[in-house]
């Protein structure tokens, strides 16, 4: 498969997401608790301050792999179902073997 530039920029924000260990824990822990979750409630998981919790955040729903919601003055963080579907591989990627351009590009 070729891959268009449009593509290799959106993953390329993808990949940036994903570089950093403590926003791989974080994504980890949001997809396995497979419920919306607190900033305390994260912080409280993971070996990471408030602050760094909260900067991995951003970076995070940034690129649309976690969102938030909303209830009452809190914010909710909860992973992306759809970025869980359509995340290529980079085995995948690398060995053309992935799906078309298109079908990666909705989340």
């Amino acid at each position: 498969m070729n891959v268009d530039r449009n593509s290799a920029s959106v993953w390329a924000t993808w990949f940036r997401a994903l570089s950093d260990p403590s926003r791989i824990l974080l994504l980890n822990l949001l997809a396995t608790e497979a419920r919306p979750m607190s900033v305390g409630e994260i912080v409280a998981c993971l070996d990471v301050g408030q602050s760094t919790v909260s900067h991995h955040l951003k970076q995070l729903t940034d690129v649309g792999f976690v969102l938030i919601e909303e209830r009452g003055t809190s914010n909710l963080y909860r992973v992306n179902e759809r970025c869980l579907d359509c995340f290529p591989t980079a085995a995948e990627l690398v060995m053309g073997q992935a799906r078309t351009t298109a079908e990666w590009s909705v989340c």
